[in-house]
Protein backbone atom coordinates (compact mmCIF):
# COMPACT_ATOMS: atom_id res chain seq x y z
CA UNK A 1 0.00 0.00 0.00
CA UNK A 2 1.41 3.36 -1.08
CA UNK A 3 0.78 6.72 0.53
CA UNK A 4 -1.50 7.43 -2.45
CA UNK A 5 -3.70 4.43 -1.61
CA UNK A 6 -4.15 5.55 1.99
CA UNK A 7 -4.95 9.09 0.85
CA UNK A 8 -7.52 7.79 -1.64
CA UNK A 9 -9.01 5.55 1.04
CA UNK A 10 -9.36 8.51 3.39
CA UNK A 11 -10.98 10.62 0.65
CA UNK A 12 -13.35 7.84 -0.40
CA UNK A 13 -14.31 7.16 3.21
CA UNK A 14 -15.75 10.68 3.41
CA UNK A 15 -18.99 9.65 1.69
CA UNK A 16 -19.76 6.73 4.03
CA UNK A 17 -18.73 8.88 7.01
CA UNK A 18 -21.30 11.51 6.00
CA UNK A 19 -23.94 8.86 5.30
CA UNK A 20 -23.54 7.42 8.79
CA UNK A 21 -23.57 10.94 10.22
CA UNK A 22 -26.77 11.93 8.42
CA UNK A 23 -28.66 8.74 9.22
CA UNK A 24 -27.63 8.70 12.87
CA UNK A 25 -28.26 12.36 13.63
CA UNK A 26 -31.86 12.07 12.42
CA UNK A 27 -32.46 9.45 15.13
CA UNK A 28 -31.69 12.03 17.82
CA UNK A 29 -33.33 14.91 15.95
CA UNK A 30 -36.64 13.06 15.61
CA UNK A 31 -36.98 13.00 19.39
CA UNK A 32 -37.26 16.79 19.34
CA UNK A 33 -39.87 16.81 16.60
CA UNK A 34 -43.51 15.79 16.58
CA UNK A 35 -43.46 11.98 16.13
CA UNK A 36 -46.32 11.68 13.67
CA UNK A 37 -46.59 10.03 10.23
CA UNK A 38 -44.98 12.96 8.45
CA UNK A 39 -41.87 12.64 10.55
CA UNK A 40 -41.85 8.91 9.99
CA UNK A 41 -41.56 9.80 6.32
CA UNK A 42 -38.76 12.21 7.25
CA UNK A 43 -36.80 9.32 8.72
CA UNK A 44 -37.18 7.35 5.49
CA UNK A 45 -36.84 10.23 3.00
CA UNK A 46 -33.03 10.23 2.89
CA UNK A 47 -33.07 6.46 2.26
CA UNK A 48 -35.49 6.94 -0.64
CA UNK A 49 -33.13 9.60 -1.98
CA UNK A 50 -30.23 7.15 -1.74
CA UNK A 51 -32.30 4.70 -3.82
CA UNK A 52 -32.57 7.19 -6.69
CA UNK A 53 -29.02 8.46 -6.28
CA UNK A 54 -27.53 4.97 -6.45
CA UNK A 55 -29.80 3.79 -9.25
CA UNK A 56 -29.17 6.66 -11.67
CA UNK A 57 -25.76 8.04 -10.75
CA UNK A 58 -24.06 4.64 -10.77
CA UNK A 59 -24.71 4.39 -14.50
CA UNK A 60 -23.77 8.03 -15.07
CA UNK A 61 -20.48 7.38 -13.27
CA UNK A 62 -19.69 4.46 -15.59
CA UNK A 63 -20.32 6.77 -18.56
CA UNK A 64 -18.68 10.08 -17.58
CA UNK A 65 -16.05 8.82 -15.13
CA UNK A 66 -15.41 8.63 -11.40
CA UNK A 67 -13.39 11.82 -10.88
CA UNK A 68 -15.97 14.45 -11.91
CA UNK A 69 -18.83 12.90 -9.95
CA UNK A 70 -16.52 12.48 -6.96
CA UNK A 71 -16.80 16.20 -6.10
CA UNK A 72 -20.16 17.26 -7.54
CA UNK A 73 -22.15 15.02 -5.22
CA UNK A 74 -20.45 16.45 -2.13
CA UNK A 75 -21.17 20.03 -3.22
CA UNK A 76 -24.87 19.16 -3.32
CA UNK A 77 -24.70 17.47 0.07
CA UNK A 78 -23.06 20.47 1.75
CA UNK A 79 -25.48 23.02 0.26
CA UNK A 80 -28.65 21.13 1.17
CA UNK A 81 -27.38 20.23 4.65
CA UNK A 82 -26.95 23.94 5.40
CA UNK A 83 -30.48 24.63 4.16
CA UNK A 84 -31.84 22.17 6.76
CA UNK A 85 -31.12 24.79 9.43
CA UNK A 86 -33.69 27.15 7.92
CA UNK A 87 -36.73 24.94 7.34
CA UNK A 88 -40.08 25.82 8.88
CA UNK A 89 -42.31 22.94 7.77
CA UNK A 90 -42.26 19.15 7.58
CA UNK A 91 -42.40 18.99 3.77
CA UNK A 92 -39.24 21.11 3.52
CA UNK A 93 -37.37 18.71 5.81
CA UNK A 94 -38.59 15.74 3.80
CA UNK A 95 -37.56 17.34 0.49
CA UNK A 96 -34.10 18.39 1.68
CA UNK A 97 -33.41 15.01 3.29
CA UNK A 98 -34.46 13.35 0.04
CA UNK A 99 -32.03 15.47 -2.02
CA UNK A 100 -29.25 14.83 0.49
CA UNK A 101 -30.02 11.13 0.13
CA UNK A 102 -29.64 11.40 -3.65
CA UNK A 103 -26.18 12.93 -3.17
CA UNK A 104 -25.15 10.17 -0.74
CA UNK A 105 -26.59 7.49 -3.03
CA UNK A 106 -24.53 8.89 -5.88
CA UNK A 107 -21.35 8.75 -3.80
CA UNK A 108 -21.68 5.04 -3.02
CA UNK A 109 -20.92 3.74 -6.53
CA UNK A 110 -18.54 6.62 -7.31
CA UNK A 111 -16.20 6.31 -4.33
CA UNK A 112 -16.24 2.53 -4.00
CA UNK A 113 -15.58 1.80 -7.68
CA UNK A 114 -12.76 4.36 -7.84
CA UNK A 115 -11.12 2.92 -4.73
CA UNK A 116 -11.58 -0.72 -5.79
CA UNK A 117 -9.94 -0.05 -9.16
CA UNK A 118 -6.81 1.39 -7.54
CA UNK A 119 -6.32 -1.07 -4.67
CA UNK A 120 -3.91 -4.07 -4.68
CA UNK A 121 -5.57 -7.50 -4.57
CA UNK A 122 -4.40 -8.57 -1.10
CA UNK A 123 -5.69 -5.42 0.57
CA UNK A 124 -8.85 -4.84 -1.47
CA UNK A 125 -11.54 -6.36 0.76
CA UNK A 126 -10.10 -4.98 3.99
CA UNK A 127 -9.63 -1.50 2.53
CA UNK A 128 -13.14 -1.46 1.08
CA UNK A 129 -14.32 -2.70 4.44
CA UNK A 130 -12.75 0.35 6.07
CA UNK A 131 -15.33 2.42 4.21
CA UNK A 132 -17.94 0.69 6.36
CA UNK A 133 -15.89 1.49 9.45
CA UNK A 134 -15.98 5.12 8.31
CA UNK A 135 -19.79 4.85 8.11
CA UNK A 136 -19.96 3.73 11.73
CA UNK A 137 -17.40 6.33 12.84
CA UNK A 138 -19.63 9.00 11.29
CA UNK A 139 -22.72 7.46 12.89
CA UNK A 140 -21.08 7.19 16.31
CA UNK A 141 -19.65 10.73 16.29
CA UNK A 142 -23.02 12.13 15.17
CA UNK A 143 -24.87 10.14 17.83
CA UNK A 144 -22.78 11.54 20.67
CA UNK A 145 -22.85 15.02 19.11
CA UNK A 146 -26.63 14.89 18.73
CA UNK A 147 -27.02 13.60 22.27
CA UNK A 148 -24.88 16.48 23.57
CA UNK A 149 -26.78 19.07 21.53
CA UNK A 150 -30.13 17.75 22.72
CA UNK A 151 -28.91 17.76 26.32
CA UNK A 152 -27.52 21.30 26.37
CA UNK A 153 -29.51 23.08 23.65
CA UNK A 154 -32.90 21.43 24.14
CA UNK A 155 -35.42 19.97 21.70
CA UNK A 156 -35.17 22.98 19.39
CA UNK A 157 -31.60 21.98 18.51
CA UNK A 158 -32.84 19.45 15.94
CA UNK A 159 -32.53 21.86 12.98
CA UNK A 160 -28.88 22.53 13.83
CA UNK A 161 -28.27 18.80 14.17
CA UNK A 162 -29.46 18.30 10.59
CA UNK A 163 -27.12 21.06 9.36
CA UNK A 164 -23.98 19.76 11.11
CA UNK A 165 -23.04 17.44 8.21
CA UNK A 166 -22.03 20.50 6.18
CA UNK A 167 -18.88 20.97 8.29
CA UNK A 168 -17.22 17.57 7.60
CA UNK A 169 -18.71 17.76 4.09
CA UNK A 170 -16.69 20.88 3.25
CA UNK A 171 -13.50 19.34 4.64
CA UNK A 172 -13.95 16.14 2.60
CA UNK A 173 -14.80 18.13 -0.54
CA UNK A 174 -11.53 20.08 -0.28
CA UNK A 175 -9.60 16.84 0.26
CA UNK A 176 -11.03 15.29 -2.91
CA UNK A 177 -9.93 18.08 -5.25
CA UNK A 178 -7.28 16.75 -7.65
CA UNK A 179 -8.05 13.04 -7.20
CA UNK A 180 -6.86 11.12 -10.31
CA UNK A 181 -9.25 9.20 -12.55
CA UNK A 182 -9.31 5.40 -12.51
CA UNK A 183 -6.91 4.00 -15.15
CA UNK A 184 -9.16 0.96 -15.58
CA UNK A 185 -12.10 3.20 -16.45
CA UNK A 186 -9.94 5.25 -18.85
CA UNK A 187 -8.83 2.06 -20.60
CA UNK A 188 -12.43 0.85 -20.85
CA UNK A 189 -13.18 4.06 -22.77
CA UNK A 190 -10.14 3.74 -25.05
CA UNK A 191 -8.34 6.72 -23.44
CA UNK A 192 -4.99 4.96 -23.31
CA UNK A 193 -2.70 8.02 -23.19
CA UNK A 194 -4.64 9.46 -20.26
CA UNK A 195 -4.41 6.13 -18.44
CA UNK A 196 -0.63 6.13 -18.95
CA UNK A 197 -0.31 9.66 -17.56
CA UNK A 198 -2.40 8.84 -14.50
CA UNK A 199 -0.37 5.70 -13.71
CA UNK A 200 2.94 7.57 -14.08
CA UNK A 201 1.63 10.36 -11.87
CA UNK A 202 0.82 7.89 -9.09
CA UNK A 203 3.55 5.24 -9.42
CA UNK A 204 6.41 7.20 -11.01
CA UNK A 205 7.88 7.91 -14.45
CA UNK A 206 8.91 4.28 -15.03
CA UNK A 207 5.44 2.84 -14.38
CA UNK A 208 3.44 1.30 -17.24
CA UNK A 209 -0.13 0.20 -17.77
CA UNK A 210 0.85 -3.17 -19.27
CA UNK A 211 -0.36 -5.25 -16.31
CA UNK A 212 -3.69 -3.41 -16.18
CA UNK A 213 -4.17 -3.80 -19.94
CA UNK A 214 -3.41 -7.53 -19.73
CA UNK A 215 -5.75 -7.94 -16.77
CA UNK A 216 -8.67 -6.08 -18.37
CA UNK A 217 -8.14 -7.93 -21.67
CA UNK A 218 -9.18 -11.17 -19.95
CA UNK A 219 -12.76 -9.88 -20.05
CA UNK A 220 -13.99 -9.90 -23.62
CA UNK A 221 -17.42 -8.61 -22.60
CA UNK A 222 -18.38 -5.01 -23.38
CA UNK A 223 -21.03 -4.62 -20.75
CA UNK A 224 -23.96 -2.24 -20.48
CA UNK A 225 -26.90 -1.91 -18.13
CA UNK A 226 -28.68 -4.80 -19.87
CA UNK A 227 -25.85 -7.13 -18.85
CA UNK A 228 -27.04 -6.90 -15.26
CA UNK A 229 -30.41 -8.37 -16.23
CA UNK A 230 -29.21 -11.71 -17.56
CA UNK A 231 -26.98 -14.68 -16.81
CA UNK A 232 -24.46 -14.78 -14.00
CA UNK A 233 -24.54 -11.02 -13.44
CA UNK A 234 -28.30 -11.06 -12.81
CA UNK A 235 -27.78 -13.75 -10.16
CA UNK A 236 -25.05 -11.62 -8.62
CA UNK A 237 -27.33 -8.57 -8.57
CA UNK A 238 -29.99 -10.65 -6.80
CA UNK A 239 -27.44 -11.98 -4.30
CA UNK A 240 -25.82 -8.62 -3.53
CA UNK A 241 -29.09 -6.72 -3.45
CA UNK A 242 -30.91 -9.18 -1.17
CA UNK A 243 -28.10 -9.77 1.32
CA UNK A 244 -27.41 -6.01 1.44
CA UNK A 245 -31.12 -5.29 2.01
CA UNK A 246 -31.45 -7.92 4.74
CA UNK A 247 -28.39 -6.57 6.54
CA UNK A 248 -29.13 -2.84 6.40
CA UNK A 249 -32.91 -2.77 6.90
CA UNK A 250 -32.73 -3.65 10.62
CA UNK A 251 -29.59 -1.53 10.96
CA UNK A 252 -31.15 1.60 9.47
CA UNK A 253 -34.36 1.11 11.41
CA UNK A 254 -32.35 0.90 14.64
CA UNK A 255 -30.37 4.02 13.76
CA UNK A 256 -33.34 6.07 12.62
CA UNK A 257 -35.67 5.12 15.46
CA UNK A 258 -33.19 3.91 18.09
CA UNK A 259 -34.54 6.04 20.95
CA UNK A 260 -38.12 5.29 19.87
CA UNK A 261 -37.41 1.53 19.86
CA UNK A 262 -35.76 1.63 23.28
CA UNK A 263 -38.70 3.65 24.61
CA UNK A 264 -41.03 0.93 23.32
CA UNK A 265 -39.03 -1.59 25.37
CA UNK A 266 -39.69 0.59 28.41
CA UNK A 267 -36.28 2.27 28.50
CA UNK A 268 -37.35 5.87 28.80
CA UNK A 269 -36.32 7.14 32.22
CA UNK A 270 -34.09 10.20 32.08
CA UNK A 271 -31.40 9.97 29.41
CA UNK A 272 -31.01 6.18 29.53
CA UNK A 273 -32.65 5.77 26.10
CA UNK A 274 -30.25 8.16 24.35
CA UNK A 275 -27.22 6.80 26.21
CA UNK A 276 -28.18 3.22 25.31
CA UNK A 277 -28.63 4.28 21.68
CA UNK A 278 -25.19 5.93 21.67
CA UNK A 279 -23.54 2.84 23.19
CA UNK A 280 -25.19 0.53 20.64
CA UNK A 281 -23.86 2.80 17.89
CA UNK A 282 -20.36 2.45 19.33
CA UNK A 283 -20.64 -1.35 19.42
CA UNK A 284 -21.64 -1.40 15.72
CA UNK A 285 -18.31 0.30 15.04
CA UNK A 286 -16.38 -2.15 17.23
CA UNK A 287 -18.03 -5.12 15.49
CA UNK A 288 -16.51 -4.12 12.16
CA UNK A 289 -12.90 -4.28 13.39
CA UNK A 290 -12.42 -8.10 13.60
CA UNK A 291 -14.44 -8.54 10.40
CA UNK A 292 -11.82 -6.51 8.49
CA UNK A 293 -9.22 -9.14 9.33
CA UNK A 294 -11.52 -12.13 8.90
CA UNK A 295 -12.62 -11.18 5.38
CA UNK A 296 -9.06 -11.87 4.14
CA UNK A 297 -8.27 -14.84 6.41
CA UNK A 298 -11.59 -16.58 7.01
CA UNK A 299 -12.94 -15.76 3.54
CA UNK A 300 -15.94 -13.78 2.32
CA UNK A 301 -18.52 -16.57 2.09
CA UNK A 302 -18.03 -18.23 5.53
CA UNK A 303 -17.83 -14.82 7.22
CA UNK A 304 -21.13 -13.78 5.64
CA UNK A 305 -22.94 -17.02 6.52
CA UNK A 306 -21.79 -17.23 10.14
CA UNK A 307 -22.57 -13.56 10.72
CA UNK A 308 -26.11 -13.82 9.37
CA UNK A 309 -26.74 -16.92 11.48
CA UNK A 310 -25.56 -15.20 14.66
CA UNK A 311 -27.53 -12.03 13.84
CA UNK A 312 -30.81 -13.97 14.03
CA UNK A 313 -30.33 -14.88 17.71
CA UNK A 314 -30.55 -11.36 19.25
CA UNK A 315 -33.81 -10.59 17.45
CA UNK A 316 -35.34 -13.87 18.63
CA UNK A 317 -34.23 -13.14 22.21
CA UNK A 318 -35.65 -9.61 22.09
CA UNK A 319 -38.90 -10.87 20.58
CA UNK A 320 -39.23 -13.53 23.28
CA UNK A 321 -38.71 -11.14 26.21
CA UNK A 322 -39.71 -7.59 25.22
CA UNK A 323 -40.45 -6.68 28.86
CA UNK A 324 -37.10 -7.79 30.23
CA UNK A 325 -34.65 -5.73 32.29
CA UNK A 326 -32.92 -2.73 30.70
CA UNK A 327 -29.57 -4.53 30.78
CA UNK A 328 -31.03 -7.53 28.90
CA UNK A 329 -32.44 -5.32 26.13
CA UNK A 330 -29.28 -3.29 25.60
CA UNK A 331 -27.13 -6.46 25.82
CA UNK A 332 -28.93 -8.16 22.92
CA UNK A 333 -28.98 -5.03 20.78
CA UNK A 334 -25.24 -4.75 21.44
CA UNK A 335 -24.73 -8.42 20.53
CA UNK A 336 -26.53 -7.85 17.24
CA UNK A 337 -24.33 -4.82 16.59
CA UNK A 338 -21.20 -6.82 17.41
CA UNK A 339 -21.86 -9.83 15.15
CA UNK A 340 -23.21 -7.79 12.23
CA UNK A 341 -19.71 -6.64 11.29
CA UNK A 342 -19.30 -9.35 8.62
CA UNK A 343 -22.22 -8.41 6.34
CA UNK A 344 -21.58 -4.73 7.01
CA UNK A 345 -18.02 -5.04 5.70
CA UNK A 346 -18.97 -7.23 2.73
CA UNK A 347 -21.75 -4.88 1.58
CA UNK A 348 -19.01 -2.79 0.01
CA UNK A 349 -16.58 -5.53 -1.05
CA UNK A 350 -18.84 -7.99 -2.87
CA UNK A 351 -20.59 -5.60 -5.34
CA UNK A 352 -17.26 -4.06 -6.38
CA UNK A 353 -15.58 -7.45 -6.83
CA UNK A 354 -18.31 -9.30 -8.74
CA UNK A 355 -18.79 -6.94 -11.72
CA UNK A 356 -16.40 -5.78 -14.50
CA UNK A 357 -15.13 -2.22 -14.95
CA UNK A 358 -17.72 -1.26 -17.59
CA UNK A 359 -20.60 -1.80 -15.16
CA UNK A 360 -18.96 -1.78 -11.73
CA UNK A 361 -20.39 1.57 -10.62
CA UNK A 362 -23.72 0.76 -12.29
CA UNK A 363 -23.94 -2.53 -10.37
CA UNK A 364 -22.96 -0.90 -7.09
CA UNK A 365 -25.60 1.75 -7.71
CA UNK A 366 -28.31 -0.82 -8.43
CA UNK A 367 -27.38 -2.89 -5.37
CA UNK A 368 -27.39 0.25 -3.22
CA UNK A 369 -30.79 1.21 -4.65
CA UNK A 370 -32.26 -2.22 -3.85
CA UNK A 371 -30.94 -2.11 -0.30
CA UNK A 372 -32.05 1.45 0.38
CA UNK A 373 -35.59 1.13 -0.93
CA UNK A 374 -35.96 -1.90 1.33
CA UNK A 375 -34.40 0.01 4.19
CA UNK A 376 -36.70 2.98 3.52
CA UNK A 377 -39.76 0.73 3.63
CA UNK A 378 -38.47 -0.90 6.81
CA UNK A 379 -37.74 2.46 8.41
CA UNK A 380 -41.20 3.71 7.48
CA UNK A 381 -42.88 0.58 8.83
CA UNK A 382 -40.83 0.18 12.02
CA UNK A 383 -42.79 2.62 14.25
CA UNK A 384 -46.07 1.53 12.66
CA UNK A 385 -45.26 -2.13 13.39
CA UNK A 386 -44.35 -1.32 16.99
CA UNK A 387 -47.67 0.49 17.41
CA UNK A 388 -49.78 -2.14 15.65
CA UNK A 389 -48.13 -5.45 16.67
CA UNK A 390 -45.88 -4.55 19.58
CA UNK A 391 -42.12 -4.38 19.82
CA UNK A 392 -41.73 -8.13 20.47
CA UNK A 393 -43.48 -9.13 17.25
CA UNK A 394 -41.51 -6.48 15.37
CA UNK A 395 -38.26 -8.10 16.52
CA UNK A 396 -39.50 -11.43 15.14
CA UNK A 397 -40.07 -9.73 11.78
CA UNK A 398 -36.44 -8.57 11.86
CA UNK A 399 -35.32 -12.13 12.66
CA UNK A 400 -37.22 -13.47 9.63
CA UNK A 401 -35.67 -10.85 7.36
CA UNK A 402 -32.20 -11.72 8.63
CA UNK A 403 -32.89 -15.43 8.05
CA UNK A 404 -33.78 -14.65 4.43
CA UNK A 405 -30.37 -13.00 4.09
CA UNK A 406 -28.74 -16.19 5.41
CA UNK A 407 -30.62 -18.46 2.98
CA UNK A 408 -29.90 -16.30 -0.09
CA UNK A 409 -26.23 -16.04 0.87
CA UNK A 410 -26.00 -19.81 1.40
CA UNK A 411 -27.39 -20.41 -2.10
CA UNK A 412 -25.61 -17.67 -4.06
CA UNK A 413 -22.57 -16.26 -2.23
CA UNK A 414 -19.29 -16.92 -4.12
CA UNK A 415 -15.77 -16.81 -2.67
CA UNK A 416 -13.56 -14.03 -4.09
CA UNK A 417 -10.71 -14.17 -1.58
CA UNK A 418 -7.30 -13.76 -3.25
CA UNK A 419 -8.71 -13.07 -6.73
CA UNK A 420 -7.98 -10.04 -8.90
CA UNK A 421 -10.88 -7.78 -9.87
CA UNK A 422 -11.00 -9.39 -13.31
CA UNK A 423 -10.89 -12.95 -11.93
CA UNK A 424 -13.59 -12.19 -9.36
CA UNK A 425 -15.86 -10.41 -11.85
CA UNK A 426 -15.53 -12.78 -14.80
Amino acid sequence: MLKFHWKLLFQSAGGPFLDGWLLSIIGIALVGMQTDLKLTITGASALIGIFFGGLFFGRITDIVGRQLMYTLDLIALVVFSVLCAFVDSAWQIILLRFIIGVAIGADYPIATSLLAEWLPVKKRAAMLGLLVVAWFVGATVATFLGFGMAEYLGDGSWRWMLATAAVPGIIILLMRIGTPESPRWLLSKGRIDEAKRVVKRVYGAEATIDSIVADEAKIQLKAGFGTLLKGIYFKRIIFCGVFYLCAVTPLFAIYTFGPVILNAFGIHSGNISNVGYALISLVFLIGCIPALRMTETFGRRPLLLWSFFLMIIPFVALGFAPNAHVGFIIFWFAMYALVSGGPNILEWSYPNELFPTDIRATAMGVVTAISRIGAAVGTFLMPLSIEQFGVGQTMYFMAILTAIGFVVSFLLAPETKGKSLVEASS
